[in-house]
């Protein structure tokens, strides 16, 4: 009957032994066991569980009862804290002093009962990692829920009421945090729970007439006491044991603190005085009993001191320091044997995760969970991590996990050491399906050597330390006494001449003056250490720059921009590979170098520069993805998305310009296509605020639901041409019932159909325009509807048309030669382009058109030659508004576009001035050579007016220019049959 033949040699005694005393013990003649013993798969069961685990079989034989229980219950686990409550009850009518000891010993007999089913499910297999995790959480939940809630009751009748003051007679009640694994839900199957015990507010319990208390209590003295019974009720040891270990060493100060405190008192410790670990910690907090709304709103009051909005590389610091302090208590252990503490065990799976949650986090809200499973799963969809290492790390966690609970559930013992006897071996290899200790040695070495390795490249535990001395093939530079020594030191000034600063004098006078500058002198003592660290290295970087004083000044104006926050320092240090960018391109671009300064945020982007311009699809789902993963309900926070993921790529774009990786079009594109992706979430958010607060407009035909609007864009952003600095041209148009108002439910306002759509043209322009410290989004233009600033915001389809085709001036003609519908309803856009069709195809009166396009120019180039300032301008006025500049060739499109679409279908089809042109040549306007020419010239012309606007007016060939442009005026000239 007992088939211990199965089990591995050296487990079949121990197992044998088991029976044997169940048998003296009267187990086996139970009725209930012996009726299922005559399954030989039960019998099986058994004899595995208790080959694994000395725990559950002494357990169980001395309750043969629990083990019938344990083998028949199919609806295991389902309605625990209802079940714990149900026992209690009975109790809810005494007091702790009467009941307390019957408190302790129903919460032990359950829990015993819940523990042992665990285990079962958990060594047989019925349950995975995760499942046996949250089933013992939910059970720690259980017992905190039920524990609590008596306990509060008893306090009250015996103390009075704690009371929210302002809210009448509403009650307070201890708010349980769960912190460590408790609070991830992911509790080990033998763990202690750490927890930390606070309250809404502080004042005075309400005491009433049968409390029988002499003087009354404060709150924070109520909670206090009923903080040490809810400890006493489950963690002391009686004779039936105890109900979970509790670890109260998180809360604030620790060991040396307040048992309980205030939410205002919890908020204003971590806000003032809260360390690295200690951010660390409540990643992994939750509200586990109690008040729980009023706790997720504290947890809500804590987030910023968990996130930072910034990418907070810092963190990498705080953690390694946390893991050599671990390293140095635990010297005299064999670290080899701790599966959790040692070399890659379960901790340096958790350092990888919630370090990449710490320094992410302020910016991406999925990251923001307890759970190491759900945020590596999170790592991995954000591309944090590599799909390869976040793969890799999950299932060494599960499987070090796994180990630990069959280490664990030898002896209900809380200890992750291997064990040292032969027997134990052979359980926990036997209870991880291996062939023996061997296999299991060697399952855990490669499992380890994979988590060391990752987290080798993540947190990098030798840290990043600053090259104070920097190897080349001079030999060795001592940059670090650059910065430690006087402007005036004559080795520091031979260092930098040697090194080919072109102003070393300069370099060593920015220093003194940085380092006498009050942001200097004010930095805490670690942002005194990272400034001693980095700036050596910066230095050492710099000297490698072909304009090593040049590149050094334009990245002090960053480091000046950042000195308070020198986490970004730490990125740097971190991510050589970025530092090495950031000197490249300040080298070649004072725009980049002005950019990173007004936007510092940016400088993470530098850790992966782009080959390739993505297309618009994949920028649309890029914003969409981040938008998600911020709080839909917060506008700040959706503007702050929205307005980096613009800043990132317009960055992104102009490295690569700057390195040559993309040609003037494909920068124009991606400027373009990020602006329309934008518009579109822009329209999407707006659309949505709108309906949230006035319900659906109707549309002309009755029907409502989805938008009956677009955005139109002119200029460059219509021409697909935009720049880095451009302006967005834009009209709106919708099809609203005039006179039908919105479809509206309860709390929500109707208003006029037509009003709704002027409104959300109001929103949009307001997300876009709205300027804040991260600085705005686009200056929405929109001089070009009809009537100018006179006419209404928003236009109908049917109005428009009939403003071009009866009212519009010729220059508006030319202005919708580069119009196209960029976001929203697709058949209005549609229409939209059906309009502009016809209305450019309209035949025209080509001497008196080339009359009025000769004349628009002309004022064009006499208001803009009045504002000129500096040279830069009139550098930028020579490329655009001189004979044969861009504004000439775009005229000159124009002008052929509006001449000859009556004939010519195909000059309408595009918005883009080179695609008009290769139209033009279809339609054989011009000769190929003509064509050629004002192609080249275009693309020149562009080009500098980007190096410009990137300031790089060294490189812009002058002279180059000049050639081109005599060649379209020539071409103007030959077309409009005037000498200039």
């Amino acid at each position: 009957m007992q088939g211990t033949e199965l089990l591995p040699k050296t487990l079949q005694p121990a197992v044998q032994r088991y029976w044997e005393r169940a048998r003296q013990q009267g187990a086996l003649s139970h009725p209930p066991l012996a009726a299922l013993l005559a399954d030989s798969a039960v019998v099986q069961k058994i004899n595995r569980v208790w080959a694994c685990s000395d725990f559950v079989a002494n357990a169980t034989i001395g309750s043969p009862e629990l083990l019938v229980r344990t083998i028949c219950n199919e609806t295991r686990f389902a309605g625990v804290l209802e079940r714990l409550r149900k026992q209690l009850e009975p109790l809810s009518e005494s007091g702790y002093a009467e009941s307390g000891e019957e408190l302790k010993r129903i919460l032990r007999r359950f829990h015993r009962q819940e523990f042992v089913e665990i285990l079962w499910c958990d060594l047989l297999g019925e349950a995975d990692l995760y499942r046996t995790c949250r089933r013992v959480t939910v059970l720690a939940d259980a017992c905190l829920h039920a524990c609590i809630e008596l306990l509060q009751q008893w306090s009250v009748r015996e103390w009075g009421r704690p009371v929210i003051s302002g809210e009448g007679d509403v009650e307070q009640t201890l708010v349980i945090i769960a912190m460590g694994k408790l609070g991830a839900s992911e509790l080990n199957v033998s763990s202690d729970i750490d927890l930390i015990f606070t309250y809404p507010e502080n004042g005075g319990v309400d005491r009433s007439p049968t409390n029988g208390a002499d003087d009354a209590l404060t709150n924070h003295q109520f909670f206090i006491r009923l903080g040490q019974r809810l400890i006493d009720a489950l963690d002391t040891t009686t004779e039936d044991g105890f109900v979970f270990r509790v670890d109260m060493r998180l809360r604030p100060y620790g060991s040396e603190g307040a048992l309980v405190q205030s939410f205002d008192a919890l908020e204003d410790y971590y806000q003032s005085q809260g360390r690295d670990w200690e951010r660390y910690a409540m990643v992994k907090a939750r509200i586990a009993a109690g008040d729980v709304d009023r706790g997720r709103q504290l947890l809500r009051r804590l987030r910023p001191f968990v996130y930072r909005k910034y990418l907070d590389f810092a963190m990498f610091e705080s953690l390694r320091e946390m893991k050599t302090q671990i390293n140095r208590q635990a010297r005299n252990h064999k670290l080899d044997t701790d599966i959790k503490l040692g070399r890659g065990g379960i901790r340096e799976v958790e350092f990888v995760v919630q370090a990449l949650q710490l320094v992410h986090g302020g910016r991406d809200r999925t990251l923001r969970c307890p759970s190491t499973r759900k945020a590596l799963a999170g790592l991995r969809e954000g591309n944090y991590l590599p799909v390869e290492a976040t793969d890799e790390l999950a299932l060494a966690y599960e499987y070090l996990r796994n180990l630990e609970h069959r280490i664990q559930s030898i002896s209900n013992q809380q200890t992750q050491e291997l064990p040292a006897d032969e027997v134990n071996r052979a359980r926990l290899a036997y209870a991880m399906n291996h062939h023996g200790w061997e296999g299991l040695e060697k399952k855990l070495g490669a499992v380890r050597d994979i988590v060391h390795t990752h987290f080798r490249e993540v947190i990098n535990i030798e840290g990043a330390e600053a090259a104070a001395v920097v190897a080349d093939e001079g030999g060795t530079h001592d940059w670090s006494s650059v910065w430690k020594q006087p402007a005036d030191n004559s080795s520091a000034l031979s260092l930098l001449k040697k090194s080919g600063f072109e102003d070393p004098d300069a370099v060593l006078k920015q220093i003194d003056e940085f380092k006498k500058d009050r942001k200097y002198l004010l930095a805490s003592q670690d942002g005194r250490k990272r400034f001693d660290q980095f700036m050596p290295v910066l230095l050492a970087a710099t000297a490698e720059s072909r304009r090593p004083s040049l590149c050094f000044a334009r990245i002090m104006t960053l480091i000046e921009a950042v000195s308070r926050r020198t986490a970004y320092l730490v990125l740097l240090l971190e991510n050589p590979g970025a530092l090495q960018q950031l000197v490249k391109y300040c080298t070649e671009s004072l725009f980049i170098a002005d950019y990173l300064a007004r936007y510092p945020v940016l400088l993470d982007e530098l850790l992966d520069v782009i080959d390739t311009p993505p297309e618009r699809i994949s920028l649309h789902d890029e914003l969409r993805t981040q938008l998600l993963r911020i709080d839909e309900s917060s506008f700040e926070e959706q503007l702050e998305c929205l307005r980096y993921f613009k800043q990132s790529h317009i960055l992104q774009v102009a490295a690569a310009e700057i390195s040559g990786k993309l040609p003037i079009m494909k920068v124009s594109d991606y400027l373009t296509y990020t602006a329309e992706v934008i518009l579109d979430r822009v329209l999407a958010l707006s659309w949505q605020h709108l309906v949230d607060r006035h319900g659906f407009p109707v549309h002309a035909d009755g029907q409502y639901g989805e938008p009956d609007f677009a955005i139109i864009g002119y200029g460059k952003v219509g021409g697909i041409e935009l720049g880095y600095n451009s302006d967005l041209d834009l009209v709106f148009l919708h099809r609203a019932s005039l006179e039908e108002e919105t479809i509206a439910v309860e709390g929500q306002r109707r208003i006029n159909s037509r009003e709704f759509y002027i409104r959300l043209a109001q929103r949009i322009i307001l997300v876009l325009g709205t300027y804040t410290t991260s600085g705005k989004l686009y200056e929405a233009d929109m001089r070009l509807r009809p009537s100018g600033e006179s006419g209404l915001l928003v236009s109908s389809l049917d109005s428009f048309k009939n403003y071009q085709q009866t009212n519009a001036w010729t220059w508006e003609h030319q202005a919708l030669v580069r119009a196209r519908g960029i976001v929203g309803n697709a058949d209005l856009l549609a229409e939209f382009h059906e309009v502009r069709h016809d209305v450019l195809s309209r035949k025209r009166d080509t001497a008196v058109l080339a009359g009025e396009v000769l004349d628009m120019r002309r004022k064009m180039r006499d208001g803009v030659k009045k504002k000129l300032t500096g040279i830069a301008d009139k550098l930028a006025f020579a490329i655009k508004h001189e004979p044969g500049g861009i504004i000439d060739i775009e005229f000159l499109v124009q002008y052929l576009v509006l001449a000859h679409s009556v004939e010519c279908d195909e000059l309408t089809t595009y918005t883009d001035n080179m695609r008009i042109l290769e139209a033009i040549q279809h339609c054989r306007l011009l000769k190929q050579s003509s064509i050629d020419a004002l192609m080249q010239a275009y693309l020149v012309l562009r080009s500098a007016s980007h190096s410009l606007a990137i300031q790089q007016a060294e490189d812009i060939p002058t002279e180059k220019l000049s050639a081109h442009q005599q060649n379209v005026v020539e071409i103007w000239d030959d077309v409009f049959g005037v000498a200039r």
